[in-house]
């Protein structure tokens, strides 16, 4: 395809304007200049983009379809242009890194920060995705770093071991939780749940269990974190599925306890993914040795015997 950016960007303006016109005078750019390139990109695509009318432009069935491409390569392009201007500033390194809900909630944010605060120079950009659409973005070349559940097909990728993340029933300390010490997913598969919200990964890997049993969740509330989540079922509403690390730091209330889940998913670790660690940068690969062994480098590089 031969058309640019101005053609994109024009096109954006055009369809936001509803007219040639108005899009021309948003692109800072002539009738007669905008209406060659909206033509332009026409016949490179041999598709219509607009239907005319004299009341202005509509978009056509591809041209909804490029509205979607043309946003993503727009935003691509500005973050781009902000990563590359950092550089100018100093930054030596910017790291992607995708993970899923369980890494960026209970484990990452008390890594990164002791590693920035060794690494002035380096920044990091943290996205939350779903295991296997973290390996399929690692795997197609779209990120170059994430952190997935081991029970995740890797397709060929390398991987490292990170954290253990075991997931356990968060429940009430009453009732039928009571003398419970453990169960399986499908003994209360059809209880009321407090859930974290659609858009966690977490919360969709453990939909997807159900699903695979013949069930939807049954969900009474759903919240933004897993402190919020644990807040709801202490006051006796609801059970959760969450990270026994996350329950753990309200293991002490009287009101709620720990329930171990039996099923093997639960029982999983973290694990860091990428096609090939040896040719990652040389910042990228401090950065993952750090993952790994944090904290116990940086316990002993605060005590002044090791560097990390």
């Amino acid at each position: 395809m031969r058309f640019d950016i101005i053609d994109l960007r024009l096109f954006l303006n055009v369809y936001k304007a509803g007219s040639i016109t108005g899009g021309a005078m948003l692109s800072n750019l002539t009738l007669q200049s905008a209406s060659e390139r909206i033509r332009g990109m026409e016949g490179e695509l041999g598709v219509q983009l607009f239907s005319r009318s004299r009341k202005g432009v509509r978009l056509s069935d591809a041209g909804y379809s490029l509205v979607n491409h043309a946003n993503i390569v727009l935003q691509q392009i500005d973050h781009m242009h902000s990563e590359l201007q950092q550089y100018g500033k100093g930054l030596r390194g910017h790291i992607n890194l995708l993970c899923n809900s369980s890494a960026q909630n209970e484990f990452l944010p008390e890594v990164i920060g002791p590693f920035l605060l060794s690494r002035p120079n380096i920044s990091v950009a943290v996205k939350e995705m779903l295991s296997y659409d973290i390996v399929a973005a690692v795997k197609n070349q779209m990120a170059s770093l994430g952190i997935v559940a081991d029970s995740t097909q890797l397709n060929g990728l390398d991987s490292l071991p990170f954290r253990d993340d075991e997931l356990v029933v968060f429940a009430p300390a009453n009732g039928r939780w009571l003398n419970m010490e453990n169960t399986t997913f499908e003994d209360i598969v059809e209880t009321e749940f407090i859930g974290l919200s659609e858009e966690s990964a977490l919360q969709k890997h453990i939909e997807e269990h159900a699903k695979n049993l013949g069930h939807r969740l049954n969900y009474r509330v759903r919240m933004t974190t897993c402190d919020a989540v644990m807040q709801v079922v202490s006051s006796g509403v609801g059970i959760a599925i969450i990270p026994k690390h996350a329950a753990e730091r309200c293991q002490n209330f009287n009101d709620s306890k720990i329930i171990r889940l039996t099923d093997f998913w639960a029982d999983r670790k973290l694990i860091i993914c990428a096609r090939d660690f040896t040719d990652l940068p040389g910042y990228v690969k401090e950065f993952v040795d750090f993952l790994v062994r944090f904290p116990i480098d940086y316990t002993l590089s605060k005590n002044g015997h090791i560097g990390t």
